[in-house]
C-alpha cells in the first residue's frame, strides 16, 4: 500500500470517529479490518492512532492558526483531514510538511468542497511556517 493511500483510508476511520465519539479508535480499526474496509498498514496506523492521540494538541494548533473560525464551525470533513495532516506535520518527522500539506490538499479536492482545499491549504500552510 502507498503511502497516499494509507493516508486515504487514515482519514476514513478519523472521519469515522468524528460520528462514533464513543467508541475507541481500536474498535474502530479492528472492525475495518475485520470487514476488510482497510488493509493492515504500519504507516495507517500510527498516523490513526497518533491523531487521536494527540486530538487536543492538534486541535489547539487549529484554534489559534484558524484565524476567524471556531473549531466547531469547521465541517467534519475538512476538519478530519486537517487533523491527520497536522498529525502528520508534528509527530511524524520522516514527512516534509509540504508532503503532507499537498496530501491534504488531494484528500480534500476528493472528499470536500473546492473552497475546502484552499481553506486547508492556507491553514496547514500557516501552522507549518509556525513551527
Amino acid at each position: 500500500m502507498t503511502r497516499r493511500e494509507a493516508r486515504e483510508q487514515a482519514f476514513i476511520l478519523i472521519f469515522e470517529k468524528s460520528f462514533n465519539s464513543e467508541a475507541g479508535i481500536d474498535e474502530i480499526l479492528d472492525l475495518a479490518k475485520e470487514l476488510e474496509l482497510i488493509d493492515n498498514d504500519e504507516f495507517l496506523e500510527s498516523l490513526v492512532h497518533k491523531t487521536c492521540e494527540m486530538q487536543q494538541e492538534i486541535d489547539e494548533h487549529i484554534s489559534s492558526n484558524a484565524r476567524g473560525w471556531k473549531i466547531n464551525r469547521i465541517a467534519k470533513v475538512p476538519l478530519a483531514i486537517i487533523r491527520l495532516a497536522l498529525a502528520e506535520i508534528l509527530y511524524f518527522e520522516d514527512v516534509p510538511a509540504g508532503v503532507s500539506i499537498n496530501e491534504a490538499v488531494e484528500l480534500a479536492k476528493k472528499y470536500a468542497n473546492p473552497e475546502d482545499a484552499s481553506f486547508i491549504n492556507g491553514l496547514l500552510g500557516t501552522v507549518a511556517r509556525s513551527l
